[in-house]
């Protein structure tokens, strides 16, 4: 049994109440298991989002709610609600694309530049010591959410990948979604968090 370890941005203000059918995820085969205060995380499932994108839902709202980490011009970044591990981020664009290849230059190299950069945040606010960055691309490509294209970037630690999601099909998440959003935009640098208009995004031409 390999034990758990401290992983995840420490030292964020305990968070209020937290309702998921509010927050933008990407559903996975793995339940959660919400660890902080021994409190374990029901929220009926991962049941499927509504007909609004998610992704075209958050930002219009504040960061706080939406769990919006950075804006930037042509694309944003958010905590996952359903993450691998404390300080999974999705790097999106605004616009409701839904693969990669659909995306402007000008996009593709946002979102190039917020991942870099989310990995470096990362580094510095959870000791990450690896990542997995990957597009799933439609439905059959394994995309929870497949008609808005995002890119997750997901923090590893030694030790990760223990018996619990192996056997029990569950991740122990030790930190609550709100505490880790307001850790890594606090470390995140001000010139890649600069507003991004709250207007809805356009939707492909």
């Amino acid at each position: 049994m390999t034990p758990e370890q401290p992983t995840g941005p420490v030292d964020a203000a305990p968070s209020a109440g937290e309702q998921a059918a509010d927050f933008a995820g990407v559903p996975d085969a793995f339940q959660r298991l919400w660890t902080p205060h021994r409190a374990v995380y029901v929220a009926g499932g991962q049941s499927a989002h509504d007909d609004a994108c998610p992704f075209c839902r958050a930002p219009s709202q504040a960061d706080e709610e939406a769990l919006v980490v950075a804006r930037g011009e042509h694309a944003f970044v958010l905590l996952n609600l359903y993450p691998y591990n404390p300080g999974h981020l999705l790097v999106c664009p605004y616009r409701h694309v839904s693969t990669y290849d659909l995306a402007t230059p000008e996009e593709v190299a946002e979102v190039a530049s917020l991942t870099q950069t989310a990995m470096r945040v990362l580094r510095e606010v959870s000791h990450a010591q690896g990542f997995n960055l990957g597009m799933n691309q439609g439905a059959v490509g394994g995309a929870g959410i497949a008609a808005h294209l995002h890119q997750h970037v997901v923090p590893r630690y030694a030790g990760d990948s223990n018996f619990f999601p192996i056997i029990a099909g569950t991740k122990a998440v030790t930190q609550l979604l709100g505490d880790v959003r307001a850790a890594v935009a606090a470390a995140w640098p001000a010139d890649r968090s600069t507003s991004a208009p709250a207007a809805s995004p356009g939707t492909t031409a």
